[in-house]
C-alpha cells in the first residue's frame, strides 16, 4: 500500500503546529504505522545533527524521536539559520549551500523545490504516513509566488491540508475565516479541515465559535485542542519560548531554586535546546537575562550559550554591559561555561577571514580563556560521546560549528571523547569553561555532576525519560480531543 501523506499548516508561527505533529506522530505510531515528518522549508537556528551526517531543524528531530525513528536530512530538506534582520544561511538536505538576503532567497526558491520533492518522495517510499508541517502562516499571500513551505508545496504534492489556528492569542475566529478569505480558491480547495489549538476553559464556550468558523469557510473540524502545559517540557524550535512569548504548553520562566544560572538572552542564540535538562532541575533556578536587564548579583554560574553570529553577539553581549557584569561575577568567586559560540566568546579573539558570519573581521573576545578562534573550514556535524575531564562523568552530544579555537588553554580540556581527542578548556582558576559539545545536560550522569560542583544536591531528574513519558501524554491527549480516524482517513 502506496504511502499516506497529510499537510498541517498554521494561521501563523508558534500557533502549535510543531508540537501537534510531534504528538500526531507518536499516536499514529502507537496506533501500528509507520511514521516519517516532514517540513518542506524551515527557519530556526536550534538544529540537531541527523543520523546521517546533515542539520535539520530541532522540531524535525523531536518529530522523528516521537515516530521513533532516526532523523534525517531528508526531513527538513531546505533550514534557513538567520544570522541577521534580512539574512541567513541556507541549509540545503543537510548541507550549507550559501547565505542569502530575503528577497535573494525568493529567487532561490524554484530551485531548491527539485531538492525538496526529491526528499519527500524518499520519505514516502519508506512510510506509512507521512506528515507534513507547514512554515509560518498559510496566509501569506505576498510570498505565494514559488512557495515551497506552505500551499506551494500542497499544491504540487497533491496533498490534503488541515489549517491551525491558536486560541489563546486571541482572534482564532479571523484567524482561520480570513486566512479562507485571502487565499486564492484553488489553494482553499486544499485545505479539508481546520483545528483550534491552545483552549483553555469550557469547551462548551466556544461550540458556536466552531460551528461559524465551519459555515463561513466550508471546512471541517478535526478538533478543539485543549492546552497542554506539558508541552513546555519538550525541546523548543522557536527562541520566543526562552523570552517567556510562550507556544503550546507555556513558555520558559524563572523557576525556583537553590542554584541560579543566569543565561544572556543574545539575538542569535542556537542550539538552546542545551538549556531543557536545567530547566527541569528542582534545585536550579534558570534566569533568561533580557537586553537592558543586568546580570543577577546571585547567580552561581552565567551561562553563554550557542550563536548563529558570534561575532555580532559579542558585540551585543558588550553593548549590554554583560561583559562587565561577567567580571564582577567572577571576582566574586562565580562560574562561567560557554558551549559553543559561547566557548568562542570566552577566548582572547575570533577572526572571521572569509567572512563566514558577515563581513571579514577579527575581534577581541573577552579573555577569560586562553584560546583563539578562527572562523571558517568546512561545518563540523558530528555526534560525540565521552566524559567531563573533572569527574569522569559520561555523556552524549553533538558538535555544530564552523571553525577551531586552539591555544594553551586547551592544555586542561572540558571533556574527553571517546576516541581520545579532547575539547574545550578550563582557565586555571577553575571558574571559567567551555566547550563545542551541545547536549551535555542531557545526560543524567553528567549534568548531576555538574550540578553538584554549585552546590546542588541530586534529584533523581531524569530527562530523557521525561520527554519520552511526555509525547505518550501528548499523543493521548490529541486522542482524545483531535479526530485522529478522521485525519488518517483525510490523508492520501
Amino acid at each position: 500500500m502506496p504511502a499516506r501523506a497529510l499537510m498541517i499548516q498554521g494561521t501563523g508561527s508558534d500557533v502549535g503546529k510543531s508540537v501537534l505533529v510531534a504528538g500526531l506522530a507518536r499516536a499514529f505510531t502507537l496506533r501500528g504505522l509507520k511514521v516519517l515528518p516532514f517540513k518542506p522549508q524551515n527557519m530556526s537556528n536550534n538544529a540537531a545533527v541527523t543520523a546521517d551526517g546533515g542539520e535539520i531543524g530541532r522540531a524535525q528531530a523531536l518529530q522523528a524521536r516521537a515516530a521513533r525513528v532516526a532523523p534525517t536530512v531528508d526531513m527538513n530538506p531546505v533550514l534557513l539559520k538567520p544570522q541577521s534582520e534580512v539574512g541567513a544561511q541556507v541549509v540545503v538536505q543537510g548541507r550549507v549551500i550559501g547565505n542569502a538576503r530575503a528577497r535573494e532567497f525568493q529567487a532561490w526558491k524554484p530551485r531548491l523545490k527539485a531538492a525538496v520533492m526529491e526528499s519527500f518522495e524518499r520519505l514516502k517510499a519508506r512510510a506509512d504516513l507521512v506528515l507534513i508541517e507547514g512554515a509560518g502562516s498559510a496566509a501569506e499571500v505576498n510570498l505565494r509566488a514559488g512557495d515551497i513551505a506552505n500551499m506551494g508545496f500542497a499544491r504540487a504534492a497533491d496533498l490534503p491540508v488541515v489549517l491551525v489556528g491558536d486560541i489563546d492569542r486571541g482572534g482564532v475566529i479571523a484567524q482561520i475565516v480570513g486566512t479562507r478569505v485571502v487565499i486564492d480558491a484553488e489553494d482553499a480547495a486544499m485545505v479539508a479541515g481546520f483545528v483550534v489549538n491552545k483552549f483553555r476553559g469550557d469547551p462548551s464556550l466556544f461550540e458556536a465559535g466552531m460551528r461559524l468558523i465551519a459555515d463561513r469557510t466550508g471546512w471541517r473540524s478535526f478538533g478543539l485542542v485543549p492546552w497542554f502545559a506539558e508541552a513546555g517540557r519538550l525541546p523548543a524550535e522557536d527562541a520566543m519560548a526562552l523570552a517567556g512569548a510562550g507556544r503550546s504548553g507555556g513558555g520558559a520562566r524563572a523557576s525556583a531554586g537553590t542554584v541560579t544560572i543566569a543565561v544572556p538572552l543574545l539575538p542569535h542564540i542556537a542550539n538552546f535546546d542545551d538549556l531543557d535538562p536545567l530547566r527541569g532541575e528542582p534545585a536550579v533556578r534558570l534566569h533568561m537575562v533580557r537586553p537592558g536587564e543586568a546580570l543577577p548579583g546571585d547567580a552561581d554560574l552565567v551561562l553563554l550559550p550557542g550563536s548563529k553570529a558570534t561575532i555580532a553577539d559579542l558585540a551585543a553581549l558588550r553593548a549590554a554591559g554583560w561583559d562587565i557584569d561577567i567580571q564582577a561575577h567572577i571576582r566574586r568567586g562565580g562560574r562561567v561555561l560557554g558551549i559553543c559560540g559561547g566557548y568562542q566568546m570566552l577566548g582572547r579573539s575570533i577572526a572571521d577571514p572569509d567572512g563566514v558570519e558577515g563581513p571579514p573581521a577579527t575581534v577581541a573576545g573577552l579573555g577569560l580563556l586562553d584560546v583563539e578562534t578562527v572562523l571558517g573550514g568546512a561545518k563540523t556535524l558530528t555526534a560525540v560521546a565521552g566524559t567531563l575531564a573533572a569527574d569522569g562523568a559520561p555523556f552524549a552530544g553533538y558538535e555544530m560549528h564552523v571553525g577551531a579555537t586552539e591555544g594553551p588553554g586547551r592544555a586542561r580540556p572540558l571533556v574527553a571523547f571517546a576516541d581520545g581527542r579532547s575539547d574545550g578548556a578550563v582557565a586555571p582558576s577553575g571558574l571559567v569553561a567551555g566547550c563545542y559539545v551541545h547536549g551535555l545536560f542531557a545526560d543524567d550522569r553528567a549534568r548531576a555532576g555538574f550540578l553538584a560542583g554549585l552546590g546542588a544536591a541530586a534529584s533523581g531528574y531524569a530527562y530523557e525519560q521525561e520527554v519520552e513519558a511526555v509525547l505518550d501524554r501528548l499523543a493521548g491527549h490529541l486522542e482524545t480531543h483531535m479526530d485522529l480516524d478522521g485525519l488518517l482517513a483525510l490523508a492520501r
